[in-house]
C-alpha cells in the first residue's frame, strides 16, 4: 500500500526533471537561432535574408494557428446539453462604474438563460461612501422583482481590527479591560454572510480594498453553498447563453477546473485603440486561448467572464488572496492568479468561442497604456508562479510560456541593434517583416472569422513596437508597485508616469537613427551592392509608405463611414 504513492511521487519529480530540461532545451534553441543568425536564404550582396529564428517563429504561428483551429471545430460538434442540475454563484465586481455600462451588465445578468432558482447573484460594490450608492440603488431597480438584499458594510472581511473595536466598547461601557477576554467579531460579518446565503439577489457596499477584496468577499460569503461561481465585472454585458455554454464545458469532465469564454470590445466604435483591441481581444481569445485549450492549460480565465468549481476554488481561495511577491500583497491579476491556483492543483483551464460577453475597454491611450502596463506585470509575476507547475500539464504550456516569454527581449535587442549598427535598408527590410507577419496573421484570422475586418490588425504592430514594448520593460521595474493601475470609469487617468519609458524608447530609437544615417552618408555609393540597395531602398519605402496609407485611408474612410456614431459621454450626478 505504501509503494503506490512512492512510485507516483517518484513519477511526479521524474516528470518535474524531464519539463525543466524540455524548457531549457527550447531556450537554448531559440537563442542560439537568435544569436547565430543562422541564414537559410540570402540575396546577392545579402541584402535580402530570412534566417532560422525567422522560421522558427513562422512555424510556431502555423502550429498555434492549427491547433486553434481544431479547437474550434471540437468546440462547434460539442452537442452535450446543459443538464441545468448545478447551482452557480454569479459575482459581479464593480467600482465607480458608469452607470450606462453597469445598467446593461445588470440587464444582462437578468436576460440568462439559466434557471434562476439555481443562482445566487451577488454583486459587490468596492466603496460605501455616498458617491457608490447609485450603483446599488440601480441593482434595487433592476432586480426590484426578486427582493433583493443590499448591504451597507462598514469594513469588509479585512479591515475589522478587533483590538480597536473591544477597546471602543470598553470605553463605551466602562468595564474592565481584564473582565472580559471574549474574542470581538465583526457583527456586521455574519450579517453579510447570512444575507448571501438567504438571498438570491444581493448587493453589498463595502469598504474599498480593490477588486481582489471584492471578489474574496463573494467567494467567502458563498463558501460551499453551490457547485460553480462565475466571475464577471460590472462593466460586461453578456450574451444570453454565457452561462450555459461555460456549464456544458465543466459539466462535460471532473477533470475541468476553470473555462472561460470569448470577450468582445463593447465600445470598439469609440476610438482608434478601442477599435484596436477589439482586434487583439479577438486574436488572444481565439486564436492563443483557442490553441491552450486544446491542450488544456488556458493561461488566463479572464475576469469578465469564468467559471469555477467551487469545491476547487474554496481549498485555495486564502493562499489567492494572500498572495505575496516580494514580500508585497499583490493587488492586480486576481484572474491570471485564480487560474494559475486552478493549474497549481492540477486541474485543466478550457476556453469556449460559444460563451461570448462584451466588455469596455480604454479608449483613450493613457488609460489603455496604464491598463496594458498593469497587465503585463502580472503577466510576469504570474510566469515565474505558473513555471513552477509547468510539469503537471502538456509540454505545450512550457513550450509557449519559455516562447511568449522570451519574445519581446529578443524583439528589443533586434530593434535597437539594427537602429544603432544597421542600415537603412536593414530598418526597412524588419519593418517591412513585421507587417507581413501581420498582414498572414490577419488574412488567417479573416478567414477564421469570415470577417474582412480582420486584416486591420495588421495595424497592431505600430502599437506594439511603439508603445507596448517600452511599456513592457517598464512593467518589469516597477512590478511590486502596486498602485498604478486603470482608475474608475467616473474619474480621468491622472498617472502619466507610463509615457517616461516611450519617451526613453523613442530616445534610444531617434539617437539610433540619426547615427546610422550619418554613418550611411559617409559610404561609397556608387558600388553595384550600394546602387542595388538604393533601388531596394526605394521600391521599399514606396511599398511601406503606400502599405499605411492604403490602410489608414481604409480605416478613416471605410471604418469610420460605418461606424459613423460617436462614442456617448454620460454625465451623472451623485
Amino acid at each position: 500500500m505504501e509503494m503506490k504513492p512512492l512510485l507516483k511521487r517518484l513519477g511526479t519529480i521524474l516528470r518535474a526533471i524531464f519539463t525543466f530540461l524540455f524548457a531549457l532545451v527550447v531556450l537554448g534553441v531559440m537563442i542560439w537561432a537568435y544569436v547565430e543568425g543562422f541564414q537559410l536564404v540570402i540575396s546577392s550582396y545579402g541584402i535580402i535574408s530570412f534566417g532560422f529564428y525567422g522560421l522558427l517563429l513562422s512555424l510556431h504561428m502555423l502550429i498555434q494557428s492549427f491547433f486553434a483551429f481544431i479547437e474550434h471545430w471540437r468546440m462547434k460538434a460539442r452537442t452535450e446539453p446543459c443538464t441545468f442540475t448545478k447551482t452557480i454563484g454569479f459575482t459581479i465586481s464593480a467600482y465607480q462604474e458608469d452607470p450606462a455600462y453597469l445598467r446593461e451588465c445588470l440587464n444582462s445578468v437578468r436576460a440568462l438563460e439559466y434557471p434562476p432558482e439555481l443562482m445566487k447573484i451577488i454583486m459587490v460594490i468596492d466603496g460605501n461612501s455616498d458617491d457608490d450608492q447609485y450603483m446599488m440603488d440601480m441593482f434595487k431597480e433592476v432586480f426590484a422583482d426578486q427582493e433583493p438584499g443590499c448591504y451597507v458594510w462598514k469594513n469588509n472581511y479585512h479591515t475589522w481590527d478587533p483590538t480597536q473595536a473591544r477597546q471602543n466598547e470598553e470605553m463605551a461601557t466602562n468595564t474592565d479591560p481584564g473582565e472580559d477576554s471574549e474574542y470581538f467579531e465583526d457583527p456586521q460579518r455574519k450579517e453579510v454572510e447570512e444575507l448571501i446565503q438567504s438571498k438570491q439577489c444581493v448587493c453589498i457596499m463595502q469598504k474599498w480594498g480593490g477588486k481582489r477584496e471584492v471578489m474574496y468577499t463573494a467567494f467567502k460569503a458563498l463558501g460551499p453553498s453551490v457547485d460553480y461561481i462565475q466571475v464577471c465585472d460590472s462593466d460586461t454585458k453578456l450574451d444570453s447563453l454565457a452561462t450555459v455554454e461555460l456549464c456544458k464545458v465543466l459539466e462535460s469532465d471532473p477533470k475541468y477546473g476553470a473555462v472561460g469564454g470569448d470577450v468582445m470590445i463593447l465600445n470598439l466604435k469609440d476610438s482608434y485603440i478601442s477599435f484596436m483591441s477589439s482586434l487583439r481581444y479577438w486574436m488572444a481569445f481565439n486564436i492563443e486561448r483557442s490553441c491552450q485549450s486544446f491542450f488544456n492549460c488556458v493561461s488566463c480565465i479572464s475576469g469578465p467572464l469564468g467559471l469555477y468549481r467551487n469545491d476547487i476554488l474554496q481549498q485555495f481561495l486564502e493562499s489567492w488572496y494572500n498572495q505575496k511577491f516580494l514580500g508585497t500583497h499583490c493587488t492586480f491579476g486576481d484572474d491570471r492568479h485564480l487560474t494559475n491556483r486552478m493549474l497549481s492543483m492540477g486541474y485543466a483551464t478550457k476556453y469556449t468561442a460559444r460563451s461570448k460577453c462584451y466588455t469596455e475597454t480604454p479608449a483613450q491611450f493613457l488609460r489603455w497604456l496604464n491598463q496594458q502596463t498593469r497587465w503585463t506585470k502580472s503577466y510576469f509575476r504570474e510566469w515565474l508562479y505558473n513555471a513552477m507547475w509547468w510539469h503537471k500539464h502538456h509540454l505545450w504550456m512550457t513550450y509557449e510560456s519559455i516562447v511568449s516569454g522570451i519574445f519581446p527581449f529578443f524583439v528589443t535587442a533586434t530593434i535597437i541593434q539594427l537602429f544603432w549598427t544597421g542600415s537603412l535598408w536593414d530598418i526597412l527590410w524588419v519593418l517591412c517583416c513585421i507587417q507581413l507577419i501581420g498582414l498572414v496573421k490577419a488574412a488567417y484570422a479573416c478567414i477564421l472569422r469570415k470577417n474582412i475586418i480582420m486584416v486591420f490588425m495588421s495595424l497592431y504592430s505600430a502599437l506594439y513596437m511603439t508603445s507596448l514594448l517600452p511599456a513592457k520593460y517598464f512593467a518589469i521595474i516597477t512590478m511590486n508597485k502596486s498602485s498604478w493601475g486603470t482608475s474608475g470609469r467616473r474619474k480621468m487617468v491622472g498617472n502619466y508616469i507610463p509615457l517616461l519609458p516611450l519617451s526613453v524608447w523613442g530616445a534610444i530609437l531617434l539617437s539610433g537613427l540619426g547615427r546610422t544615417i550619418y554613418c550611411e552618408s559617409q559610404l561609397d555609393w556608387s558600388t553595384d551592392a550600394k546602387i542595388l540597395e538604393i533601388r531596394f531602398l526605394v521600391f521599399g519605402s514606396i511599398t511601406y509608405v503606400c502599405y499605411w496609407l492604403i490602410m489608414m485611408v481604409l480605416y478613416f474612410v471605410w471604418f469610420r463611414r460605418a461606424c459613423r456614431r460617436r462614442a456617448k459621454t454620460y454625465n451623472i450626478s451623485v
